[in-house]
């Protein structure tokens, strides 16, 4: 899995990677980073002259995880390396780390848990549409631009409710 970014400021985009964020340098534009269970590659690119306009086809961030424990650890990685991190940001599901790396691509990197099954019995994941609190009181709006999708699980479960009956 990869991401390709333009960068105004390619070298010290290229620090922020390698000696920040601990990405090895792979010598073609791209730079790899990976844990027990991913891997990532991100490739560098010059910025062309004109400037992008955010829209279909176009990514908001770049996000990475972390394990829980080493979390607060990459805000203060990030902002060794010159990065402005935000603090720890509860987003009820993970946590997440914010900043922009110098050629202004923004980073996050998120926790895996707390996980989806907050709010929700793991066997029922994906059944009812759940929100963040912040988000409650935007549920007509959002319900209204959302298609329906079925449920692969409820499904299995058919009429009856269980699997298999």
């Amino acid at each position: 899995m990869g991401v390709r970014g333009y960068s105004r400021a390619p070298d010290a985009t290229e620090r922020l990677l390698v000696e920040g964020l601990g990405f090895a340098a792979e010598g073609d534009g791209s730079f790899t980073t990976s844990g027990a269970e991913r891997r990532g590659v991100y490739w560098l690119d010059p910025a062309p002259e004109d400037h992008g306009e955010q829209g279909a086809g176009t990514v908001h961030h770049v996000a990475w995880t972390s394990p829980d424990p080493d979390h607060a650890d990459w805000g203060r990685r990030a902002a060794a390396a010159g990065a402005r991190p935000t603090g720890i940001i509860d987003r009820q599901y993970f946590h997440s780390i914010y900043f922009r790396e110098p050629g202004r691509v923004l980073f996050e990197i998120a926790t895996v848990g707390p996980g989806f099954a907050v709010d929700e019995e793991p066997e029922r994941l994906g059944e009812e549409l759940r929100l963040p609190p912040q988000y409650e009181p935007l549920r007509e709006r959002i319900e209204e631009v959302l298609e329906p999708i079925e449920s692969p699980r409820a499904a299995m479960r058919g009429p009856g409710g269980a699997a298999g009956r």
